[in-house]
């Protein structure tokens, strides 16, 4: 297991951050650090056909070592961290034989990770634990997923005894951004299907997530001295809160759970002049998804028609864009993918959890492009901030399952689960 912690390392300790603000591919420069040395890392451990494109999508092949026909599957992760909090510098502390307690982060700074607050820490008493050091991110989203394929291939490589097809592997930047997809080339990685290594703690297993949509309300005003304003000034900041005001009580991230769907404000910027208001739309049905970005639009002609003879024109504008869709239209009707998966786990004594992802993927987007890709657990809790955490034992774990996949996709016979899918509905 020390060849996985040390291999995890070795990427997290890179800084991949992706910027939101740029217009390149990848978003970041730095992005490319790590990009190469997965490439050279490809090379290493032997898969063939390893290539690199000029916006950092990096492909290789592990070749089939049967004779009889097999699907061509695929196993996908992206290497950029999120821009909500700093990937820099990152000191990953590695805590043995955990015992249940408190884990001091940074005690200069008093900074905690608490079972009291992370119940999820108790259930990997006994394991090693890997954490920040309190002042940036870990990168387990997605660098354990990398770990996890890379150290999968590196493993049947070197036992060839283990019979699988072939396997084509995808790497990709500027996920946590929501462009990960853009640019992957399905038909060039041609496989049937994949499964990106990109959820959660032990035993996730997805196929299910939020339609998405993307929301920026700009609001005018007039600026007038305060001290004759009567009648005149006009504050685009209060209008904004009065949009905020509108949206359904009871609907945000920290008030919904599992199919629940909400508004998040993520972002306002403004002044007497001018105010930009930024928010996410989330649903898993398609339905209530529609209407949640209707009424974005009626909120706005609302405030548009009280300020119309005050202001002379819009006095407010919305751009509602999607950004991804519910993936379970398009792998529902190959369930048997799923199916495989779930069996993988069952055989290595790990309990799927199969539930909705609050959250989306590279595998939602590539699922609309032809890749029905379902995702599977990477192991790592808390993403996006300091308290991120990841068990190693979960890293050799979802390492064993992408073994097992391969393993079990080879079988002939196997596909016998495409009847088992039918009779269960």
């Amino acid at each position: 297991m020390q060849h996985l912690i040390d291999r995890f390392i070795s990427y997290v300790t890179i800084d991949t951050e992706s910027d939101p603000n740029s217009q390149t591919t990848p978003s970041s420069e730095k992005q490319w650090n790590l990009a190469h040395k997965l490439v050279e890392e490809l090379k290493t451990i032997g898969l063939e056909d390893v290539t690199i494109d000029d916006k950092a999508y990096i492909m290789a092949t592990l070749p089939s070592n049967v004779a009889h026909e097999v699907p061509t599957i695929g196993f996908i992760s992206h290497f950029d961290t999120s821009p909500d909090f700093s990937g820099a510098n990152v000191k990953p502390q590695i805590i043995e034989n955990y015992d249940g307690k408190d884990i001091v982060l940074n005690a200069e700074k008093n900074i905690v990770l608490s079972p009291n607050y992370f119940k999820d820490l108790l259930q990997y008493k006994g394991q090693t634990i890997i954490t920040t050091d309190g002042t940036t991110l870990l990168g387990a989203d997605d660098k354990a997923g990398i770990t996890e394929i890379v150290s999968a291939m590196e493993y049947l490589v070197q036992h060839p005894e283990i019979k699988h097809g072939k396997i084509r592997v995808g790497f990709t930047p500027d996920e946590e951004i929501g462009r990960g997809a853009h640019h992957f080339d399905v038909a060039k990685f041609g496989a049937q299907w994949a499964y990106t290594m990109d959820g959660s703690q032990i035993g996730e297993l997805e196929y299910e997530n939020f339609n998405a949509a993307g929301a920026k309300i700009t609001f005018k005003g007039k600026s007038v001295h305060p001290g004759y304003a009567k009648g005149k000034m006009i504050n685009s900041m209060l209008i904004a809160n009065d949009f905020i005001d509108a949206l359904p009580k009871g609907e945000t991230p920290q008030e919904t759970r599992g199919y629940e769907g909400f508004f998040h404000v993520h972002h306002v910027t403004g002044s007497i002049e001018e105010t930009v208001l930024e928010l996410i739309i989330r649903d898993h049905n398609k339905a209530k998804f529609e209407k949640r970005k209707d009424l974005i639009e009626k909120i706005t002609k609302k405030i548009n028609k009280k300020y119309a003879k005050q202001f002379g024109e819009d006095i407010a504008i919305a751009e509602v864009k999607d950004q991804y869709y519910n993936m379970k239209e398009k792998v529902t009707p190959v369930k048997y993918i799923v199916d495989i998966a779930e069996k993988a786990m069952r055989e290595l004594n790990i309990k799927p959890i199969i539930k909705p992802i609050r959250g989306g993927t590279d595998g939602s987007q590539l699922s609309y492009m032809g890749l029905p890709c379902p995702n599977i657990f990477a192991g790592g809790h808390n993403f996006h901030g300091k308290y991120e955490y990841v068990p190693a034992e979960s890293i050799q774990k979802a390492t064993e399952v992408i073994v097992k996949i391969a393993e079990l996709t080879a079988i002939p016979g196997i596909f016998d689960l495409k009847e088992t899918t039918k009779s269960r509905k």
